[in-house]
């Protein structure tokens, strides 16, 4: 009897010492849910060595701008995610390109590297697409992200993300909240030195752009086009696409129409790559230069991404700070 009552005296005691600790000292154990933000760049990407600056360039300016946020590139293209895998696993390659950087020879598309993210503990993530208007290669990303977001766990502190979000192509999107018209505008301000170069050149001012057979994106670039018009009155600046409207045949419409026998040709893409070398200023007869020179017009190529463009690859920041407050997370 009497070990009975000394083992009840315990519990008591144990139980009474238990309920006059502090309650921080509890309240210490419990896991405390610290939100980490990082930036995801989508790019369509490259497989043309110097033509990288351009992609580097822009996250370069990214991290400029958020120098304690990290920052993860990815391509968008399954095809030159391809190649760059087949590069990684070639060990002639890295000895032979060791200005490559080991992300870029490793890159991965933009599911993985959230996930990789997700898995470290950053749960507010910010993707900003790096594309020029919103056609194809965006959609495909917003779809992506939208599926991602469509996870529900039974218990809400096991919901994998925070805050997911997507940012806006150069020439902006859809919806009321950014206008469009203000991020054609501003890209259009953004490329005042392309303008400045065609006058100085005494020619018109043609941009090669990708385009696509699938999605209207045509209409962007030619309200971007109207807009440089507008904003740049001595320069007459006419815009095609490689895929889709409007096509080479309408820039040569406008400019025999104009009497135009100079151009400077330069590329509405991110990067000089394998279209802008071959497709635009490359010596098969059906390149652009080609076409152009075939017509009595002069041409003047210039081999450069607009991320190579610190005024261009801002754009992109901007684009990541709007996305990032629209849903209150704070970029530093």
């Amino acid at each position: 009897m009497y070990k009975v009552f000394s083992s009840l005296t315990a519990c008591f005691l144990t139980l009474a010492l238990a309920l006059s600790l502090p309650t921080g000292i509890a309240g210490a154990s419990e896991h405390k849910v610290v939100h980490k933000n990082a930036i995801v760049l989508a790019m369509f990407g490259t497989t043309v060595e110097p033509a990288l600056k351009a992609l580097l360039n822009i996250r370069e300016e990214i991290k400029k701008a958020y120098p304690e946020t990290p920052v993860k590139i990815a391509f968008t293209s399954n095809i030159i995610r391809k190649i760059w895998q087949k590069r990684a696993n070639d060990p002639d390659y890295a000895k032979n390109h060791p200005d490559v950087p080991k992300d870029i020879l490793h890159v991965q598309g933009p599911l993985a590297t959230i996930a990789n993210l997700q898995d470290a503990g950053f749960d507010n993530i910010v993707v900003q697409p790096t594309h020029i208007a919103p056609a194809e290669e965006f959609l495909d990303l917003c779809s992506y992200v939208r599926g991602l977001n469509s996870i529900k766990t039974i218990k809400p502190k096991f919901m994998p993300f925070n805050k997911l979000v997507v940012g806006r192509p150069a020439l902006g999107t859809f919806g009321p909240a950014h206008p469009y018209e203000e991020d054609i505008k501003s890209t259009v301000n953004a490329l005042a030195s392309d303008a400045a170069l065609a006058k100085k050149e005494k020619a018109a001012l043609v941009y090669m752009g990708h385009g696509n057979d699938y999605f209207p994106s045509g209409g962007s670039y030619l309200q971007f086009q109207d807009e440089m018009r507008r904003a740049y009155p001595d320069v007459l600046t006419v815009i095609g696409t490689v895929e889709g409207f409007p096509g080479l045949t309408h820039v040569v419409e406008q400019l025999k129409h104009a009497g135009i026998k100079k151009v400077v040709l330069k590329p509405m893409m991110v990067v000089a790559g394998d279209h802008a070398m071959n497709d635009m200023a490359g010596p098969e007869p059906d390149s652009w230069k080609s076409v152009l020179n075939r017509e009595g017009i002069k041409v003047v190529p210039v081999l450069k991404g607009l991320g190579e463009q610190d005024e261009f690859a801002r754009i992109f920041v901007g684009h990541a700070a709007d996305a990032a407050k629209d849903a209150g997370i704070e970029l530093r």
